[in-house]
């Protein structure tokens, strides 16, 4: 492991020792868990390596996405504390993250790309989502694409 560590690991670090003098404990459980993701990546496989910003950025998204349908489950159950605290950790974790992209700046690149494939029904929403996905690579939900899409397709 000659190779440095990126930068964005090196930010988690610091911020996490932050947290701990700070007594943030939302922080400090979220940047404890990406902590443990980026190890387990790193780690695995047959040889142990220094990630790439790409493979962190992956996690960081792979735990905010955690975060978010945890909060939505458990107001779905009726436990709004929990849900508090799942967004309190999501929050720290977007800090990171590049800012998502609105519905409606989806629901513009989406009908380019639909015009483009040449799309006219919901069958073809597969071309499109590969076009788009891979357009869209860090800067949107996927879950959010698919309803834009969908939606777009439908009508």
């Amino acid at each position: 492991m000659t190779q440095m560590m990126p930068a964005l690991v090196e930010r988690i670090d610091a911020d996490l020792r932050q947290a701990m003098r700070e007594r943030n404990e939302a922080a400090k459980l979220a940047l404890r868990a990406v902590k443990t993701a980026l190890v387990e990546v790193s780690t695995s496989g047959e040889q142990a390596h220094v990630l790439s910003e790409e493979e962190v950025m992956a996690v960081l998204q792979r735990e905010a996405k955690r975060r978010r349908e945890a909060a939505d489950e458990y107001e779905r159950l009726g436990d709004p504390v929990r849900a508090a605290a799942e967004r309190a950790e999501l929050a720290v974790l977007e800090t990171y993250l590049p800012r998502r992209m609105s519905e409606e700046e989806i629901e513009a690149v989406a009908r380019r790309v639909i015009a483009e494939v040449g799309a006219v029904s919901a069958k073809q929403m597969g071309a499109v989502m590969a076009a788009l996905m891979d357009e869209l690579h860090n800067k949107a939900d996927g879950k959010t694409v698919n309803q834009v899409v969908r939606r777009l397709l439908s009508n």
